[in-house]
């Protein structure tokens, strides 16, 4: 745990200008604005047409935190494949809710009784996935789930980088066999007839880390009390979208406005309650605050992301993963913003998870 900090005091910076990409999971932020006057700020939302240009503006100090991949913090911390700066997560903005789509055909010849391996291996020509940034979470929930069924990720299949937005419309265009984003990209697919949804992502890691309110970390160290105000309007938006199912009506019609998702309501709001049609079952949904359990910046949550990029060859195995998480992760400062809300902390900072393949983690 990061060491103990300074008593709460007015914000040492009042306006912050805050990225989001346009998904559903960036809610937290939209519902944040109802809350900042009272904490003493004024959040300037501003949409990101990729998580490459969010990072690029997160490091040259356009945005000062912002919606952001889990996996991008930690790439950018550990220098993978573009620049390297110190990352903080302030805390966790939401488990669960993305998804993989397939193709029509893809998931027919699934459907058919082939597995995906045998398919890769008798297919006339490469099959290619995308995902939404190299080291991000879909990059690495759609290698798990290819792995989870004999497929190596990087050599059996191609691996793109495309933006969410742009995910449905390439996937119609037959340049895609299948994709991992979230929503309501899938939802817009699924409409289309362009894809099926195939597994959603807590079908993967039940209750997984998804979203973080990220900065770098140099903000947090400048700015801690403009941190710790901005986490509890963070903490406090969160806290009301998972109050109640009406709460997340209301927040699917704000999301739908053009200058966020620009988005049909109809297609957002039935996923973020968790219904998948034409699905009958009940996959987990999206969750935003689960009693301070979703929102606290699990070491163990970051460290899993290290682990990963040790299995795929991105970095050596000899770096500790949860020493890394212990840098990026700002526990001290998110306790503090929780206690000064009456939220409850875990006693310690690893929880337990197991996923689709049965593993158990940490």
């Amino acid at each position: 745990m990061h060491a103990s900090l300074p008593a709460s005091g007015a914000p040492e910076k009042a306006t912050l200008r805050l990225g989001f990409v346009a998904l559903t999971d960036c809610a937290p932020l939209l519902v944040a604005q109802r809350f900042a006057a009272s904490a003493g700020l004024e959040l300037q939302l501003l949409r990101q047409p990729s998580w490459a240009a969010l990072r690029d503006k997160l490091l040259s100090g356009e945005l000062d935190a912002a919606h952001a991949l889990y996996g991008l913090a930690y790439g950018v911390q550990l220098g993978i494949g573009g620049p390297q700066a110190d990352m903080a997560a302030l805390m966790t903005l939401n488990q669960n809710g993305q998804a993989i789509t397939l193709s029509p055909a893809l998931a027919q010849q699934l459907r058919s009784g082939q597995s995906l391996r045998q398919i890769v291996a008798t297919s006339p020509r490469e099959l290619v996935f995308a995902q939404t940034f190299p080291t991000g979470t879909h990059a690495m929930w759609l290698y798990y789930w290819l792995a989870a069924q004999g497929v190596h990720p990087l050599n059996d299949v191609q691996s793109v980088v495309i933006a969410p937005s742009e995910m449905s419309a390439t996937l119609a265009s037959g340049r895609l066999d299948g994709f991992c984003a979230g929503e309501p990209w899938h939802a817009v697919a699924a409409q289309a007839g362009a894809g099926v949804t195939w597994i959603v992502s807590s079908e993967i890691w039940p209750e997984h880390p998804e979203k973080i309110l990220a900065c770098r970390r140099d903000f947090a160290a400048l700015y801690p009390n403009s941190a710790r105000a901005l986490i509890r309007c963070v903490l406090q938006a969160c806290r009301w979208l998972d109050a109640d199912s009406m709460h997340r009506a209301e927040a699917a019609r704000m999301l739908a406005q053009p200058q966020y998702l620009n988005q049909p309501e109809a297609l957002i709001l039935p996923r973020l309650l968790g219904q998948f049609p034409p699905r009958t079952d009940t996959p987990e949904p999206v969750r935003f605050f689960g009693n301070g359990t979703v929102t606290y910046p699990w070491l163990s949550d970051g460290a899993w992301f290290v682990s990963q990029y040790q299995r795929w060859g991105y970095i050596k195995r000899d770096i500790e993963p949860m020493t890394i998480a212990a840098g990026i992760n700002q526990t001290a400062l998110y306790r503090q913003a929780a206690a000064e809300l009456g939220i409850a902390c875990p006693d310690g900072d690893v929880r337990q998870s197991v996923l689709m393949d049965g593993t158990h983690w940490p």
